[in-house]
């Protein structure tokens, strides 16, 4: 198989890393960033590169980009996929990608798969890519009506080659409301927690809690607030929860109340043991 990646950052450089790691495929890519497709030729990362009127010879073409260059790049180049060839996108949201850029590929005859791969660090870019970022991670994909049988399955073998651990089958707006809760969300309380003027006196009082809670506030603006804004409605319902639910600790220890708050956070701590075990079984 002849792969074509879109994007050399995080994302792009690790799927081209882990496709030279772990199996026989030919792989190219495209990037603005010169330097980028250097370095990667440079620790035969990929084998060369390659211009958007070359699409026509991939067989999958993998897009590592930001959600609105997505679209963008698929619509300055739809006649340029090869016409049975795989086009997947790896953005962080599913519902706007796919109505903007399904159809129009399916009419002309490229299979279009919207994907999600469930991994990533709190760095941007191909320096920080890895060879095995995807190793036993899940791979999201959300399959429409338009979705071609055969190229799902391939797509899906084609995961677990690169390192995924299982495949995750999910509609594209399923996808959007459990993704807001799980990670979205996850960024703006990090990025919320750490405006408090307590965190320049945190030096010397700081442990394992405290890195794992602000460890995504370090995280690329550009691309969270597309993200956020994509998914705006799934993700002001996840805010809205989280504010209520903080409001019921805040007015325990304003009241003094120690039951409430003992069983709040009692109630936590088994509703997270639940979830442990439904994972497990999983």
């Amino acid at each position: 198989m002849k792969i074509g990646i879109v994007g050399l950052g995080l994302i792009g450089g690790s799927m081209a890393k882990a496709i030279k790691k772990n199996t026989d495929y030919i792989c190219f890519a495209y990037d603005i960033n010169s330097k980028a497709i250097a370095d990667a030729i440079q620790q035969e990362s990929i084998d060369g590169s390659f211009a958007p009127n070359q699409l026509s010879s991939f067989d999958l073409v993998i897009l590592g980009l930001y959600p609105d260059d997505t679209i963008n790049f698929i619509d300055e180049n739809l006649s340029n996929f090869k016409k049975g060839g795989i086009v997947i996108d790896t953005c962080g949201v599913k519902e706007e990608i796919i109505k903007a850029v399904d159809q129009k590929l399916n009419d002309m005859g490229v299979y279009f798969i919207g994907c999600h791969p469930m991994a990533g660090r709190e760095f941007s870019g191909f320096e920080y890519s890895l060879d095995n970022l995807f190793d036993k991670a899940s791979f999201i994909i959300t399959p429409t009506e338009n979705t071609n049988q055969e190229a799902l399955k391939r797509l899906m073998e084609f995961s677990k080659e690169i390192g995924f651990i299982k495949n995750v089958i999910s509609t594209p707006k399923k996808h959007d409301e459990i993704i807001a809760f799980t990670s979205q969300l996850a960024h703006i309380v990090s990025s919320a927690y750490v405006k408090s003027p307590s965190l320049l006196n945190q030096s010397g009082f700081s442990a394992g809690s405290f890195k794992d809670l602000t460890r995504v506030a370090k995280l690329n603006e550009d691309m969270w607030t597309t993200l956020f804004m994509m998914n705006r409605s799934a993700l002001l319902g996840e805010i809205d929860h989280i504010i209520e639910h903080l409001a019921e600790y805040k007015t325990a220890l304003e009241n003094k109340d120690r039951k409430t708050l003992y069983n709040l956070l009692k109630d936590g701590r088994e509703l997270k043991e639940k979830s442990n075990e439904l994972n497990a079984m999983k």
